[in-house]
């Protein structure tokens, strides 16, 4: 079966067989000209190949009876080898019989059948009995031949085919650590006549945000029309659609997502009526012709997860944990994964965030007026929400970090090693030119938890995720009274629902911050008889003060002086004012003084001061009666009642 865009493949094959037997015709023809690779020959060892798993043969070709499948076969691996796709023990231990397999079952007597041209639903086929790991490696082996040859004909332009490979796309929103997963994009489900369309709207789509969100998307519209034209739908129905086909399909998502999270089924609805209501401002010509606003309503859109549930996902490292980690930093292996731990830990980004840093934007100095300095700033994009460039400040020492980092990858960086400029990179083997991976992090991290022992609050090894440092990160700027709007800016999150969700604070820290607040006077005496005097129960009336009264909080009480009235005591002397008023609440203000001015009595006698001593006894005295009238009393002050209405 030849697949869409066959034509195209027949007119470029012969420049691409040239092309291929010129690049096996290194080390003097060996790689063409033998159909069994041996690891101890001359040819292998001039090629810069790693070293074998073992000596003897490398791949078999000879069951192949198609030319042109031998050919690719022995260029695909080749090509996969030199550019450390695959590895040369993957090859002899595990490829080497699916690659004899391959060619016994594949291959006919036509010596131009390509294995572009092969259907794999057909060529994945096996004989009965075969071992489930072989047959594993074969069906992997055909279907990546298969994809690479598909690509490797096809000279159209990327946006043009069927399957989409990001890394061909210019512009596209793409991290680091996504060009390791080589991300494509398949719209050979969408059904022909919608195709283009969608394509289209695609193409429009991936430079303008993340391809994650674009491959979502991508995935909501293609169960879309499958679930249409599973349901008797045909060509056409699209630009019918009316509100009936709409409450059909709202019918059918409840009930193919009722067991899933609640978000699955909201992005079935609001993705597609995204899409819809572009496609038809836009004016495609297979738009609906039925405005989207009188085809899906709000309500039709179904609520996603509770915030609760959201939360509960959220995974913070708990104290113990993150200071045991922190405190072993050194221990990380290898070493050049501790500085992406500490950048992760100042600044509560994602890891993909880190590892996208390049050397030569990462770091940027501006200018502080109040502390009169250029502070450092690490700066990077963020390519799942679309920012450009956010920058969060960081402390000297990691910004002291940060430039040194930089000053390496410069140095050891070129256009080949390292063509993106990233902080982190890899500058040799398979994954030259990206930057170190995020598993790759977590598994370092992870060793070091296990080599120091850090179990968590059941006695278990605490298993380690990159983002709980996200987490962990937001949860620590929230508890040091951060403005969520200023969390929601340091982590680069869009909306403040989000940094909500992060933003929570441990139990601890609630109950230490409330502890802080002011008592509330709830509970009071029973209310005396009218006429009588209502200070006598140890307690200030604020709400009863009369107007013209300031009532301003002061040392060990409140000053009932008159507004227009300027104050001539000193703050020691307020003891005595006839305006002050102080009461029970205020005892354990009273014992501190007390407590300090005994201590500067000491002082003084020590440092020979004798009229210092004394002012000091006159103050402790006052202290001392005003303390005893309080526990007596409850409350004391000299202007009684008319201080109330």
């Amino acid at each position: 079966m030849i697949t869409e865009g066959s034509s195209a493949l027949n007119l470029s094959i012969n420049p691409k067989r040239v092309e291929m037997e010129a690049y096996l015709s290194a080390e003097d023809g060996y790689w063409i000209k033998n159909d069994i690779w041996e690891t101890d020959s001359k040819a292998y060892r001039a090629s810069g190949l790693d070293e074998p798993y073992k000596v003897g043969v490398l791949a078999d070709f000879s069951s192949y009876r198609s030319g042109l499948m031998k050919l690719e076969m022995k260029y695909y691996l080749l090509f996969s080898m030199k550019h450390k796709w695959k590895a040369i023990e993957y090859v002899q231990k595990s490829l080497k019989s699916s690659i004899v397999m391959a060619g016994t079952l594949l291959t006919e007597e036509k010596p131009d059948k390509s294995f572009c041209e092969l259907d794999t639903s057909i060529g994945r086929l096996v004989p009965e009995g075969t071992a489930p790991d072989v047959k594993r490696l074969y069906n992997c082996l055909v279907v990546d031949m298969h994809r690479f040859f598909q690509e490797y004909y096809d000279d159209r332009e990327e946006t043009e085919k069927d399957i989409w490979n990001a890394l061909k796309i210019p512009g596209v929103k793409l991290s680091a650590a996504m060009k390791r997963k080589h991300p494509r994009m398949n719209f050979l489900e969408i059904p022909e006549a919608y195709r283009r369309s969608v394509r289209r709207f695609m193409k429009r789509l991936v430079v303008r945000r993340s391809w994650s969100y674009c491959v979502e998307m991508l995935m909501y519209i293609r169960y879309f029309f499958r679930t249409f034209y599973k349901n008797g739908y045909t060509d056409g129905f699209l630009e019918m659609l009316n509100r009936q086909d709409v409450e059909n399909y709202l019918g059918w998502v409840a009930e193919d997502y009722e067991k899933r999270n609640a978000t699955f089924r909201s992005k079935a609805v609001s993705f597609v009526r995204s899409w819809l209501d572009y496609i038809q401002i836009a004016e495609y010509p297979q738009a609906p012709r039925q405005s989207i606003e009188r085809l899906i309503f709000d309500d039709d859109v179904p609520k996603r997860e509770r915030a609760a549930d959201t939360i509960e996902k959220v995974r913070y490292i708990p104290a113990p944990i993150i200071q045991q980690m922190d405190a072993c930093i050194e221990q990380i292996e290898p070493a050049e994964m501790r500085p992406v731990y500490v950048l992760l830990r100042e600044t509560g980004w994602r890891g993909t965030d880190v590892l996208n840093l390049r050397y030569d934007s990462c770091l940027q100095y501006i200018w502080n007026a109040k502390e009169v300095r250029s502070v450092p700033y690490l700066c990077a994009e963020i390519t799942k929400v679309g920012i450009p460039q956010l920058k969060d400040p960081i402390r000297d020492e990691v910004a002291a970090m940060v430039k040194l980092l930089a000053e390496e990858a410069e140095r050891d960086s070129t256009e080949e090693n390292n063509p993106d400029k990233y902080l982190f990179n890899c500058y040799e083997g398979r994954w030259m030119g990206l930057p170190y991976s995020k598993s790759a992090f977590s598994r370092s991290v992870q060793r070091m938890i296990d080599k120091n022992d850090i179990r968590d609050a059941d006695g278990k090894l605490f298993h380690f995720k990159a983002h709980g440092l996200r987490h962990t990160r937001a949860m620590e700027y929230a508890e040091q009274g951060m403005p969520i709007g200023i969390i929601q800016r340091l982590l680069g999150h869009c909306s403040l629902q989000m940094s909500l969700h992060y933003a929570k604070v441990t139990e601890d820290t609630l109950y230490q911050k409330w502890k802080k607040t002011e008592k509330l006077d709830l509970f009071k005496p029973v209310t005396p008889s009218p006429g009588k005097e209502t200070v006598r129960d140890g307690l200030v009336h604020y709400e009863k003060v009369r107007p013209g009264l300031d009532a301003v909080r002061v040392p060990f009480g409140v000053c009932f002086k008159p507004s227009k009235a300027g104050c001539r005591r000193q703050t020691e002397q307020c003891l005595e004012c006839p305006s002050f008023c102080s009461s029970r609440e205020n005892l354990s203000e009273y014992t501190s003084e007390i407590e300090k001015v005994r201590s500067m009595i000491c002082l003084g006698q020590t440092l020979g001061r004798e009229e210092w001593v004394e002012k000091n006894k006159e103050y402790l005295e006052r202290l001392i009666q005003m303390q005893s009238k309080l526990t007596e009393k409850g409350i004391v002050h000299k202007s009684g009642s008319m201080r109330e209405a």
